[in-house]
């Protein structure tokens, strides 16, 4: 799974303030009902169905927390999207790759070479929204941050040691989170920390203890579930839904194989791996 070893910092990619769109929901034009996603990875039939998911559930804003690109054979038409329609973009690991902020020489094989082909394809446009991009945002009603909150960009949160190191530095009570491309919840009460897969479908109560949570990836999931994910977010109710889309996959995986990308990156959309 990793591209690279956990718990890198990068001292050239740092965090940045919320915008206002962002901030602590104070009034009536502040967002409650967020659409949380993450790794589109250049999936756009998977981007696009999860969009109309989203449309459907009426949400006042959308949250992306990174990775765009990288993998898939849509990147321009990703970020274009992404741009149009999200309130709020963080730079993931790939992301900061094709931008050569990072060494994809750290990258996995495929994955270098996906990001090698996305860097030479897309357009200055697509580069430079990339390039506007940081890893975590911190100042709203939650985290948000690709990786984690002591790694932005490289430490993929698997386990309750991991995130009980999280939460020890996240200075707000809800963290988001990306990167693994596994839907998981993390939760501290009374001093333990619990976490486990979550299914699409399920529910939470977030209102009370410590809470760290991925929604899981709109373009590459790799939690067994190959459906597209994003996850619904009550910041008034507290409540989190983790949501699951069908989308043509047949679609993303021809285009992965016309663009020359390796054949894997496509098959292994079937199996949710």
């Amino acid at each position: 799974m990793n591209d690279r070893p956990a718990h890198t910092q990068l001292s050239s990619v740092g965090s940045t303030e919320l915008s206002p769109v962002v901030q602590a929901h104070e009034g009536n034009g502040a967002p409650t009902r967020v659409a949380l996603l993450t790794d589109v990875h250049g999936n756009l039939p998977a981007f696009i169905a999860v969009l109309a998911d989203v449309d459907a559930q009426n949400v006042d804003a959308i949250w992306f927390l990174g990775d765009l690109v990288g993998y898939g054979a849509h990147p321009d038409e990703c970020v274009k999207l992404a741009a149009e329609r999200c309130d709020l973009c963080l730079a993931g690991n790939h992301d900061l790759g094709v931008l050569n902020r990072i060494s994809i020489g750290d990258f996995s094989p495929t994955a270098a070479k996906a990001a090698l082909w996305t860097r030479q394809s897309s357009t200055q446009e697509t580069l430079d929204f990339l390039g506007s991009l940081e890893p975590s945002r911190v100042g709203g009603p939650i985290g948000l941050y690709h990786a984690s909150p002591r790694d932005p960009v490289w430490e993929y949160v698997l386990s309750a040691m991991q995130a009980e190191a999280c939460m020890d530095l996240m200075p707000d009570r809800v963290g988001a989170i990306g990167h693994s491309h596994v839907a998981l919840r993390f939760t501290r009460a009374d001093g333990d920390v619990m976490g486990e897969q979550v299914r699409g479908g399920s529910v939470l109560d977030l209102s009370e203890g410590d809470w760290l949570v991925n929604p899981g990836s709109v373009g590459q999931p790799r939690d067994g579930d190959p459906r597209a994910a994003w996850m619904l977010l009550d910041v008034d109710t507290w409540t989190g839904e983790w949501r699951r889309v069908e989308y043509p996959i047949d679609d993303a995986a021809e285009a992965i194989v016309d663009a020359g990308l390796p054949r894997s990156l496509g098959e292994r959309l079937y199996l949710g791996q």
